[in-house]
């Protein structure tokens, strides 16, 4: 099946008429009466009174205007393929809007045929029901088809359809003779044939349509039998259902592919965009103007984070407090809601329930405690240390807010329950980073030995997945869990597929050496990345993309960034509509936002938080819609980004 909608070895007069007459049709094709298949003539017959007849008045002034007309379709050019084609799926999609005389009057200008007659008629009878003329049809369709076991399989279809009828109207009997005497002797998808005798136990139509997952007798169910029966049949015959429509479809998913600066959601529908221009989004979506700055912390911020829902932002500080900030839906502000205190050693890591009822705050190296806060009573449900040794510095939860992990660099690696009792443990791993996939089993950890492995506390089994050459600094894992962003010592940022263990990309132009940088996905789709980094003196917005990449710099006068705090697409309904990231710098708390302030169509940018003592912030923004479609052996693609 060709992709223009035009098979190969097309039959003589499926499409077009001979080139001797295009634009005429000969009388002996009439003409469908639902406008699907036109053979009738281009307005006119030859006759007595024919504008074209031959004759020495054809060559006079007062006849020169007929004689022109004729010498004009008689030198009128054949139509190409791609003419021929481009005709048929105008008429396919006016059909479908019911429009059917100006379909007719198409195909008889033009001189193409919508499909094969032995195709409208297939067609007509199965929107009728006519079932037995339908099997006849397949006959004559036979020599047009290329699979030779096309014909049992649309039979099938066939067959099965009027089995389900007749079960419907109560015709049982019909039905088995159906099921015996037809469907079985097909010797094909036996194991169908078992599910639909089942059927034969429904005590009523509405049990019967439950269990067969179908729309009952009618119209409904008849077009999705055409469309399976047309899969089976080349487009030269009976063109793809709403083929116009998918390729217009296709269009536009790869100008948003291609477009530089998308970020919606993912939407399917051509009702949403214009057809008339090119899909382009503007840089000005982009976040570029400082929007608020935050100045309740008294000492350096070393992590951020949002809430799963957007509502509510974490931060921790170096000064022993946690701040939770509640964002205004209608101003896009934040407001100071709750301080959390008492961590001695500061907060440079927090974790969010899945239902943000709690909060998880940890220390940095040399700190063995961890709080567990109720965010929503601001009281302190359980502060938990199992040895003065510890070192518990990393945090994740297991998707069913009952459980979390957490460990650190000294060997330690917990699974806790809320009330902060050991549930399991596993001895000697040293760890630098966790998540929990959905799974509710598997729990991802980067250790000292420069890898990522999968842990499964249910049965005790681990095993290698990622391993770098450089330590892994931390890591993120995107929401469908197949993707995973590595921040990697001195190496800058690495895209893993977690699924089949190989490096797609390099995102380099990070600068990371004594500081922790930690990374994200970002966008409704998340199409982009950002990432901290150290030693910069502004803000850096890049867009990969498949030739070179552009720069948007924002000039600051602070320094150093180590983390960019998560906040991704499933918050959009509420602030985050406004807001794109946010970035931490000494006390300082900074947010961006877009230059224009209605994001109805473009949604949030980015997800974030940060976390250090910090000179600068460095953010690097990178498409990478088009490594999600990579192609397998393909290890890894150096993506440099502009300094």
């Amino acid at each position: 099946m060709q992709s223009n909608g035009a098979g190969q070895g097309q039959e003589p007069g499926l499409s077009c008429l001979g080139s001797a007459q295009n634009g005429e049709s000969s009388s002996a094709a009439g003409a469908h009466s639902n406008g699907l298949a036109s053979g009738t003539n281009n307005g006119s017959s030859p006759g007595p009174n024919s504008g074209a007849a031959s004759g020495p008045a054809a060559g006079t002034p007062t006849a020169s205007g007929s004689g022109s007309e004729a010498a004009s379709i008689k030198k009128k050019k054949r139509l190409s393929q791609s003419e021929e084609d481009v005709i048929r799926l105008i008429g396919q999609h006016l059909h479908g809007l019911g429009l059917n005389q100006t379909v007719e009057l198409l195909m008889q200008e033009s001189g193409c045929r919508l499909e094969h007659p032995s195709a409208t008629k297939f067609r007509s009878h199965v929107m009728e029901g006519e079932w037995d003329k339908a099997e006849n049809d397949l006959n004559e369709l036979k020599p047009l088809m290329h699979s030779p076991n096309a014909i049992v399989r649309m039979k099938f279809l066939l067959l099965q359809q009027k089995y389900l009828e007749y079960l419907e109207d109560g015709k049982v009997l019909e039905a088995l003779q159906v099921l015996r005497g037809e469907l079985t002797p097909l010797k094909y998808n036996t194991e169908r044939i078992h599910v639909l005798s089942g059927y034969l136990m429904c005590s009523h139509a509405e049990d019967l349509r439950a269990k067969a997952e179908w729309e009952g007798k009618g119209v409904t169910s008849r077009c999705r039998l055409l469309d399976k029966l047309q899969t089976y049949l080349p487009p030269s015959v009976m063109l793809p259902p709403r083929r116009l429509q998918t390729l217009l479809r296709q269009a536009v998913e790869l100008q948003r592919d291609r477009c530089l600066y998308h970020n919606t959601k993912l939407d399917s529908s051509l009702d949403s965009v214009s057809l008339l221009l090119d899909h382009v989004c503007s840089r000005k979506q982009f976040p570029c103007y400082t929007q608020q700055i935050l100045t309740e912390h008294c000492n350096e911020v070393w992590f951020c984070k949002f809430s799963n829902d957007g509502t509510k932002l974490a931060t921790g500080s170096k000064d022993t407090t946690v701040i939770i900030w509640q964002v205004d839906s209608e101003t896009h502000q934040l407001k100071l809601l709750k301080t959390l205190e008492g961590h001695a050693y500061g907060v440079s890591y927090l974790a969010w329930s899945p239902d943000d009822t709690y909060l998880i705050a940890c220390g940095p190296d040399d700190c063995s405690e961890l709080w567990l806060w109720n965010v929503q009573t601001g009281e302190l449900r359980t502060k938990m240390s199992q040895s003065h040794e510890d070192s518990l510095t990393s945090v994740a939860w297991n998707p069913d807010g009952k459980r979390f992990v957490t460990g650190g660099q000294r060997g330690q690696f917990y699974q806790c329950d809320l009330e902060g009792n050991l549930l399991d443990s596993w001895e000697g791993v040293r760890v630098q980073c966790l998540w929990c996939l959905s799974d509710g089993r598997t729990v991802l950890a980067s250790d000292t030995h420069q890898r990522i492995r999968g842990y499964n506390f249910e049965d005790l089994t681990d095993r290698n997945i990622v391993q770098e050459d450089h330590p892994i600094m931390s890591f993120t894992v995107s929401k469908n869990g197949r993707l995973a962003l590595l921040n990697v010592a001195t190496q800058g940022v690495h895209l893993w597929d977690l699924q089949d263990r190989v490096l797609v990309r390099k995102y380099q132009g990070v600068t990371q050496g004594f500081y922790t940088i930690h990374s994200c996905f970002g966008g409704h789709n998340e199409d982009f990345i950002a990432s901290g980094s150290e030693g910069r003196y502004y803000l850096e917005l890049g867009v990969k993309q498949s030739l070179g990449s552009k720069q948007s710099k924002l000039k600051q006068s602070k320094p150093n960034v180590r983390d960019v705090a998560p906040w991704s697409c499933i918050w959009s309904c509420y602030v985050n509509d406004d807001i794109s990231y946010m970035l931490c710098y000494d006390q300082y708390l900074a947010i961006f936002m877009t230059y224009e302030t209605d994001w109805s169509q473009n949604g949030p940018l980015w997800y974030a938080s940060i976390q250090t003592d910090m000179k600068c912030f460095c953010l690097l923004l990178a498409s990478f819609l088009q490594t999600i479609k990579y192609i397998s052996g393909i290890s890894a693609v150096s993506c440099p980004l502009q300094n």
